[in-house]
């Protein structure tokens, strides 16, 4: 006759529940403190996590600030997830000398708690800032100081200087020759971005910033280029077969001289 051996059985101890329970609020405020150590840092002191510029726009140190505050959230979280991770590794590991298993704990709420409602907090912060920071960035002004419409087409970039005045001062681009956008130093440009055959994508790195070019779309958005100096610029949205030369120039020069260029633009035009 055969005989069954009982498994083994599985314990809720007290003791376990008050051991992580007691823990649990350490582990919070530790997390807690560390993050807001960080985020009380200035942005200029911390470091910009690949980013390429800090103060070519008035919008960069806001989209600069953004994401090194999505990177200490993303460092913050990782260390959260290896913390859970490690902690019952080393606390909770088997004993030599221990038999059988060790005591089991079914549940434990203030864990449960715990990597519940932080999530819901995280998205929530995550929601709030960028919201802020994106409503900020895409607010146009009724009277800048200069009005450019940009032409998207395969493959290549038109830049019409101040349009309200009409389509004279227009430079247009090739593949084989990517044209110049000329902007002037610390003065507001109001961007008007049109597409002529498929979406596009206005994206100048130095920028921190880029926009689709949408067919039957006007976006809008507005700067003031705060640094003299000569950026790439290209387009990030996949438009054709000759995609990877759309490119183009940025050069921001002072106004005395972003005036001369569009002038110099319009007796180009000239018939």
């Amino acid at each position: 006759m055969l005989s069954r051996r009982p498994g083994p059985t599985i314990v809720t101890t007290p003791r376990g529940r008050q051991t992580l329970g007691r823990k649990t609020p350490l582990v919070a405020a530790v997390i807690v403190g560390s993050t807001l150590l960080l985020s009380g840092c200035a942005s200029e002191d911390l470091p910009t996590f690949a980013m390429p510029a800090r103060d070519v726009t008035n919008h960069a140190p806001r989209i600069l600030s953004l994401w090194q505050g999505s990177w200490i959230a993303a460092l913050a979280v990782g260390a959260i997830t290896w913390g859970l991770i490690l902690w019952p590794v080393v606390f909770f590991r088997r004993r030599r000398n221990q038999t059988g298993l060790p005591a089991q704990t079914r549940y434990n709420l203030p864990i449960e708690v715990f990597y519940t409602v932080i999530p819901l907090i995280a998205v929530a912060v995550f929601f709030y800032f960028t919201a802020r920071d994106e409503s900020d960035i895409l607010k146009t002004s009724a009277n800048p100081d200069h009005r450019i419409t940009v032409t998207a087409i395969q493959w290549s970039w038109q830049f019409t200087y101040d349009s309200d005045a009409g389509p004279d001062a227009t430079t247009t681009g090739t593949p084989g020759q990517p044209p110049t956008l000329w902007l002037p130093q610390g003065e507001s440009v109001q961007f008007r971005l049109v597409s002529d055959d498929v979406i596009h994508s206005f994206w100048v790195p130095a920028f921190l910033f880029k926009m689709d070019v949408i067919p039957g779309q006007v976006n809008k958005f507005e700067i003031v280029p705060k640094k003299i100096g000569t950026y790439k610029g290209r387009c990030a949205e996949l438009c054709g077969q000759d995609h990877a030369r759309m490119l183009f120039n940025v050069k921001v020069v002072s106004p005395a001289d972003y005036q001369a260029r569009v002038t110099q633009v319009k007796a180009e035009n000239a018939p």
